[in-house]
């Protein structure tokens, strides 16, 4: 019985050894995440942000300044359908997307087979777009201007997005300046 103990025990011991061995210690979503928050930390003494209010989920990795505060009291709910203008940056200050036309021709991102303007989309239970995108936006009122940075992990994470004129490496955090132009309540 002890024999057969010693041999599950060294066993155990062989596998969860070969298994971590395996593992890269730096591509876990826990390493990830604490690259990503040391990156934004890093952009954020670099390029300071104030804003007349501000979120920080310190757990997350989240960043939010409002750079104007509406007051409107109209939040997004399931149902409705948003309309916002944004602009995607990584930390480096690149643009790689936009839905304003002036601001993608001035950055070197315009698409002449791509119809700029608002993003209108219609808030559900499941994500439409990206999700450090759409909780900033739940967190927003009609009429807010916003600029949020979250880690990789709830932008696009490990696989990156090759679509589009500026590629987004692996494991990238993300800057998004999001205004919040309308909320349209659903017609019963």
């Amino acid at each position: 019985m002890l024999k057969s103990i010693r041999f599950s025990l060294v066993l155990l011991f062989l596998v969860g050894f070969g298994l971590s061995s395996c593992i890269d210690n730096e591509s876990t979503v826990e390493a990830i995440l604490i690259k990503d928050k040391e990156a934004i930390a890093e952009y954020l003494a670099e390029n300071p942000l104030e804003g007349e209010k501000e979120f920080i989920d310190e757990f997350t990795g989240v960043h939010m300044f409002w750079h104007r505060v509406s007051e409107s009291e109209i939040k997004p709910e399931i149902g409705d359908t948003l309309s916002v203008d944004y602009v995607g940056k990584l930390l480096s200050n690149r643009v790689f997307d936009t839905s304003v036309e002036q601001i993608a021709r001035d950055n070197d991102v315009y698409n002449e087979n791509r119809e700029y303007g608002p993003l209108r989309y219609r808030l559900s239970n499941q994500l439409q777009l990206i999700e450090g995108f759409e909780s900033a936006v739940s967190l927003m009122e009609e009429g807010d201007s916003v600029t949020v940075i979250f880690p990789s992990i709830y932008g696009y994470g490990s696989a990156g997005s090759q679509g589009g004129p500026v590629p987004i490496p692996p494991n990238s955090p993300i800057i998004f300046g999001i205004e919040l132009l309308d909320i349209k309540k659903p017609t019963n």
